[in-house]
């Protein structure tokens, strides 16, 4: 196992993500690096494949070489002393090995997985099965998980167009893959307002609801994981950070622009904006 160097005093918490890059930034690792900064934390980033996309959609995938991925994370873990890990699109099943090994030599470092399997539009990001590898080999090493209500279903094993009261079973199910908890999102229900619900071993452990905005958004999933898991680095509880990741993500979209022909891109410098 490597061991991680103490930070100069100055230095801020270091998060460290495992995602694709987005050309857009508006989701993918872009999206990642502008939201673990704009939440007082220093993002380090290893790439795990490259997109072709724009705000409409995702027209190409190239995973990254899983040694590739795995040198990019070691080469940073000895220098670095990262306080969590954040990972998002992972590429191919490779890649979610590869990510789960490392993972393993650092136990104590919590895990925060946005289990993306397709773009808003629904563009698939492998043609391999994405979701039982995430099952099988990442779930048992994750801290909290964040899917949307399909997600749930589909990496639970349940119908994905189906409705209702499944989303406790499908976090019970997830739990008992080995995730110690899962916050799923009610963006894809059907509801007046969005609910968001906390789920671990022992039930609910928080729900919240927010006001429910108009449009589509590119990267509202990766912004969500990617602010829980600095709250996380900054050493709030992890309750505590969910509800920091939920209600900064709201702002980012209550703020959100739209640059081009498809989704709007949440502006995770809203703060910034108001006072130029």
């Amino acid at each position: 196992m490597d061991q991680q160097l103490s930070p100069p005093a100055s230095s801020p918490p270091l998060v460290l993500s495992f995602a694709a890059s987005d050309p857009t930034s508006g989701a993918g690792i872009q999206a990642d690096l502008l939201t673990i900064a704009a939440n007082g934390c220093h993002p380090l980033t290893v790439l795990t494949a490259i997109t072709v996309q724009d705000s409409v959609g995702v027209s190409a995938v190239l995973p990254v070489d899983p040694e590739w991925v795995e040198r990019q994370a070691r080469t940073l873990l000895a220098d670095f002393r990262v306080a969590a890990f954040k990972i998002g699109v992972t590429g191919s099943v490779a890649n979610i090995a590869a990510i789960a090994a490392i993972l393993a030599d650092y136990p104590d470092i919590p895990v925060v997985l946005d289990p993306v399997l397709a773009s808003g539009r629904g563009d698939a990001f492998s043609q391999e099965d994405i979701a039982g590898a995430l099952r099988e080999l990442l779930l048992p090493r994750v801290t909290l998980l964040t899917p949307n209500s399909l997600e749930a279903r589909r990496l639970a094993g349940f119908a994905p167009d189906a409705e209702g009261g499944d989303l406790a079973a499908c976090a019970a199910r997830l739990v008992g893959h080995g995730c110690r908890t899962v916050l799923v999102t009610g963006t894809h229900e059907r509801t007046d307002a969005v609910e968001n619900v906390l789920w671990g071993s022992a039930g609910i452990l928080r729900s919240d609801r927010w006001p429910r905005l108009p449009g589509e958004y590119h990267g509202s999933g990766c912004t969500l994981a990617s602010a829980i898991a600095a709250a996380l680095a900054r050493g709030l509880p992890l309750a505590e950070a969910v509800y920091a990741g939920e209600e900064y993500t709201w702002q980012t979209l209550a703020a959100a622009f739209s640059p081009g022909r498809g989704q709007s891109i949440p502006d995770r410098f809203f703060v910034r904006a108001e006072h130029v």
